[in-house]
């Protein structure tokens, strides 16, 4: 019989976080260094990536390094160091994204680069940079943060919601290309969170609460609740799961447009 508390302890393990400083990569971060694993907290933001090791090291593991997730090279230099230092890496995650909120025909195309570079094009380079090292280990967990734009939308939202999805056919790519290594490959699809890329949205009243009317649960989530799906993912207790996108969503993608309210169901006798 299964020891089902095991699977969940990340003990021994070695964690990448990138997008640590803040937000949903700093949740996940604590959930992974609270089940037990040895948290490197890569940020662009230095100092906050300190802030997060240094939290995580109270009661566990974790070390910090900065890093631009924009930057091929210094994402390869990344999982270079990681592995040089600790001989592996069981768990890697990615969470940095950049969301310019405009209409497509008011794009240009330094602000398309922009944000392809950051969310799709860092992720590739993610993969690609922590595919090798697992592979040759022949285990591991990558898990990148795709969005409930990867599936729904609104104006304005375009350039962003085609990054996102195109991070979430990537995971199934790459899903394939590795799983005959021991390595899996996953996201986590969050929708309205309330992070530091969220905190303008939050300070606007009726646009904060038309987001939570979306959400079967009439409120905006918060980091740790992706964080734990994260470390979910990441467990040995999520071993038959690749390839997929998991919806932390709150049911927003579950319902088409706000709640009315309780129905009424009559059972015929």
């Amino acid at each position: 019989m299964k020891n089902y508390r095991q699977l969940f302890d990340l003990s021994g393990k070695v964690a990448v976080v990138l997008g640590a400083a803040s937000g949903i990569g700093q949740a996940s971060a604590h959930a992974l260094g609270e089940l037990g694993a040895h948290v490197v907290c890569a940020d662009r933001d230095g100092d906050g990536a300190r802030g997060t090791a240094k939290q995580i090291a109270q009661d566990g593991s974790a070390e910090w390094v900065a890093v631009d997730a924009a930057s091929g090279a210094e994402i390869a230099a990344l999982a270079g160091h990681a592995v040089s230092l600790h001989g592996r890496v069981d768990i890697a995650v990615a969470t940095p994204a950049l969301n310019i909120r405009k209409l497509i025909m008011d794009y240009t195309d330094d602000e398309f680069d922009q944000v392809m570079n950051l969310n799709l094009k860092g992720a590739f380079h993610f993969l690609r940079s922590f595919g090798k090292p697992m592979m040759k280990q022949r285990a591991g967990s990558i898990i990148l943060c795709s969005s409930m734009r990867a599936v729904t939308l609104e104006p304005g939202l375009g350039i962003y919601a085609a990054s996102k999805a195109g991070i979430a056919q990537m995971v199934k790519g790459f899903a394939c290309e590795v799983g005959e290594y021991g390595v899996r490959v996953n996201a986590v699809m969050p929708s309205v969170i309330e992070t530091r890329l969220t905190a303008p949205l939050k300070e606007k009243p009726e646009i904060y609460n038309t987001y939570a009317a979306h959400t079967v649960f009439n409120r905006w989530g918060q980091p740790s609740e992706v964080g734990a799906a994260v470390a979910f993912l990441a467990s040995d207790a999520a071993s038959y799961i690749t390839g997929s996108s998991l919806s932390v969503d709150g049911g927003w993608t579950a319902i088409d447009g706000p709640p009315t309210g309780l129905t009424q169901t009559r059972r015929s006798e």
